[in-house]
């Protein structure tokens, strides 16, 4: 419980750290130290996903704030993830130990952040009680049980549940899924980054309307690098099909009309670099953003194809890529759930992509290009060594790395068959001569052979009466005279 509060303490305080240096370099401030420091606690809740309402609105209606800025997420991830990693180091390493030192670490994360929301909810931005009670739990819970499966040695997960064939086509299908996702993610960041390009002058003075100061201006930077990868995951929406909602009825696509400037018009929306950056739909932009499914599609096509080695029928590696595009899908999905949100009421309550659309999106995509990629890769793959020898997927690490070499489908010549052992000749008394009394056996092959054994009752006499005869036959010798 110690490392999971202490965890928490340590993020609260980069929070604290971070908006008091901006409270005191500002020229201006609304509010004292007190006020600064409750934004801090309700910064620290809304990098968890909770959503908070802000109060003090000219028309006097409570706004919600929904948008969680996916980098200020990363701070407590880590803290949260390396608190149980200690702990279960702490606790020995054991897969028995490493949930009692998980929960402890998850515990304690979850009581402070209980005091933070406590705290937060007498300033400006109030928290939501259902979300503090659902995401501050569940972050610190998927955080440490990353940790502690590290500490642990990184074991197979499933591994009595599932067949060895089923863990080997799970872990291909992750592994590609996983592989589909970067390759969105980095489609939407090179959209961003082209969007900012060519509409530079638009963001560059939406970013001198906001404010004249240089720490008005530090401040507003710091927000724009902590919402570049919320804008990435909407790139990547823009990319596979859906787009995203700039409040109600404005959805910009590649397949919906509408620049940057008229969805800021149509929607009243407030001057900010991102936003002015948005690209319209149609013409050139659609065309450019057609190559990040593709390209996703490709990826996992690619991925599952090579793990198949030429071994898979055609059916298992269209099943496994399917899997991959479903899983795919998924983590789409996610991203897309957690970077957008309510951002204010009537036109403000929407702000991002839909994450079932997008999801949907990418899973139609896998199908439709990453299944013949995949069926394609492996029947290629096949061919290309099918007189020498196939890679075949090894399960390692719960996954499948690298490949063992598989004998070639081509036919062995058979082997010679070996000569049948020639029977044992047969030796039988022959006339005694030469000096020295010694006996001479001649040796009988052919068809006197056959048969013979020479170790039984009847060849044993045979051979002593053999030798009887023949000491009796023999003449004495001589003694030497002196």
């Amino acid at each position: 419980m110690l490392g999971g509060a202490l965890a928490a303490g340590l993020g609260l305080g980069a929070f604290a750290v971070l908006v008091m240096l901006l409270w005191i370099t500002s020229p201006y401030p609304d509010s004292g130290p007190g006020g600064a420091l409750h934004v801090a606690a309700a910064l620290w809740l809304l990098s968890h996903g909770v959503e908070l309402v802000r109060v003090d609105t000219l028309s006097g209606v409570p706004a919600p704030v929904g948008v969680t800025p996916l980098l200020l997420l990363a701070l407590p991830v880590w803290l949260v993830r390396r608190a149980a990693r200690d702990a279960v180091d702490r606790a020995g390493g054991a897969v028995r130990t490493a949930w009692a030192a998980c929960a402890g670490v998850v515990i304690g994360y979850a009581a402070v952040g209980g005091v933070a929301a406590v705290y937060a909810a007498g300033g400006a931005l109030r928290p939501s009680w259902v979300w503090v009670a659902v995401c501050v739990p569940v972050v610190a819970a998927l955080a440490a049980g990353v940790g502690a499966w590290a500490a642990c040695g990184r074991p197979v997960l499933l591994s009595g549940a599932l067949g060895v064939e089923r863990r080997r086509e799970l872990g291909v299908a992750g592994r590609a899924a996983g592989a589909g996702v970067l390759v969105l993610v980095g489609g939407g960041a090179l959209l961003v980054a082209g969007a900012l390009v060519w509409h530079g002058g638009a963001a560059r003075e939406s970013f001198a309307q906001l404010t004249e100061g240089w720490s008005g201006r530090f401040a507003v930077l710091l927000l724009c690098l902590a919402l570049v990868p919320n804008a990435v995951v909407w790139g990547a929406a823009y990319g596979v099909g859906p787009g995203f909602v700039l409040g109600a009825g404005q959805v910009v696509g590649p397949l919906t009309g509408g620049g940057a400037r008229a969805g800021v018009e149509a929607v009243l929306l407030p001057p900010f670099p991102l936003l002015a950056a948005v690209p319209g739909g149609g013409g050139a932009w659609g065309l450019v953003a057609g190559v990040v499914p593709v390209g996703v599609g490709v990826a996992v096509g690619w991925f599952v194809g090579g793990r198949a080695g030429g071994v898979w029928s055609g059916w298992r590696t269209a099943g496994v890529t399917s899997l991959a595009g479903v899983l795919c899908g998924l983590g789409a999905a996610g991203l897309a759930k957690l970077a957008g949100g309510p951002l204010g009421g009537a036109a403000l309550a929407h702000f991002g992509p839909v994450w079932w659309q997008v999801g949907g999106a990418v899973v139609l995509w896998v199908g439709a290009v990453g299944v013949p990629v995949g069926v394609g890769v492996r029947w290629v793959d096949g061919r290309s060594v099918g007189g020498g020898r196939r890679r075949a997927p090894v399960v390692g690490g719960g996954g499948v790395g690298g490949g063992y070499d598989l004998p070639s489908a081509e036919p062995e010549p058979e082997p010679e068959p070996e000569p049948e052992p020639e029977p044992e000749p047969e030796l039988k008394p022959g006339s005694g001569g030469g000096g020295g009394g010694g006996a001479e056996f001649e040796v009988a092959s052919g068809a006197g052979t056959e048969g013979f054994v020479w170790h039984d009752d009847a060849s044993r006499e045979t051979r002593w009466a053999s030798l009887k005869e023949v000491a009796g036959s023999a003449e004495p010798v001589d003694p030497v005279q002196p």
